[in-house]
């Protein structure tokens, strides 16, 4: 089987990678520096990547609710069932109802798909926007005291791998959550925990945040799609665990304090 990974220098795509080759599994990476090159805006070249494929990894960028991601994942979906591609594994978000009409492209393709619904990713502190407040020593957010069930980045590259080589995953929606509610605070205490640095969380409301990151310089759209997140996918609407790493993997998912141990001593965020 030789797998392609789109979205393959990314936070769960380098580990879907990474994970594929220790297990001495071919993989070509689809990316706009890649070779051959992958587009999402150039559906030319979109063949080439996917020519001689068994099976995919789909992490759309920028994001599954984004204007035109319904028509890109339903094209790119259906051209690679037609050059004999068919297990498709897409990286959705929990609780995005713009996303479903992109999951629905997904299903509609005719490909044996899996689709992966993430809740918050606990990298986001260590290899996304939140790691600068988390060396400055404050984060801040407009997250109040609502519980996420942060999930690891490994869990989901172990899943997605699980259901590009193995049986059984087929027709599958695996909601992906670690084993417990933390709100903000609380991941940020955990991290302080593992570092042994003073590390402050302040809530603020949305619009304190929006002028926060429009002072400094954040780009306008950022700033929209960062204050949308916050309100509408962290509202409470994802404060619950659900089963997708245990009914894919049969085991239970990694704890948030395991990954601020690991990561903690990599020095990412100074400390001990």
């Amino acid at each position: 089987m030789t797998n392609l990974v789109l979205g393959g220098t990314g936070k769960t795509g380098r580990r879907v990678v990474n994970k594929l080759e220790s297990l001495g599994l071919p993989v070509r990476v689809g990316s706009r520096n890649g070779t051959p090159r992958f587009d999402w805006e150039d559906d030319r070249t979109w063949a080439p990547v996917l020519d001689g494929m068994s099976a995919a990894y789909i992490a759309y960028y920028p994001d599954m609710a984004a204007p035109g991601a319904a028509e890109h994942i339903g094209a790119l979906s259906r051209l690679a069932v037609s050059m004999g591609v068919r297990r498709l594994v897409l990286l959705a978000g929990r609780g995005e109802e713009e996303g479903l009409p992109t999951e629905q492209a997904l299903i509609d393709s005719g490909a044996d798909w899996t689709i992966l619904r993430s809740t918050w990713i606990a990298q986001n502190f260590s290899e996304s926007f939140l790691l600068e407040p988390v060396l400055a020593g404050e984060v801040v957010l407009p997250t109040g005291d609502i519980g996420e069930p942060f999930v690891d980045a490994e869990d989901i590259a172990d899943v997605a791998v699980a259901a590009m080589t193995t049986e059984g995953h087929a027709g599958q929606i695996y909601e992906l959550t670690g084993p417990r509610l933390l709100s903000f605070g609380d991941a940020v205490a955990e991290i302080a925990r593992a570092t042994g640095r003073e590390i402050r969380y302040e809530s603020v409301t949305t619009k304190e945040f929006a002028a926060m990151l429009a002072e400094g310089e954040v780009p306008a759209d950022y700033v929209e799609f960062l204050t949308e997140l916050f309100t509408k996918v962290l509202d409470g609407r994802n404060a619950y665990l659900a089963d997708g790493v245990k009914r894919a993997l049969g085991r239970e998912p990694r704890d948030f304090r395991l990954y601020a141990e690991e990561a903690a001593a990599t020095g990412v965020w100074g400390g001990r």
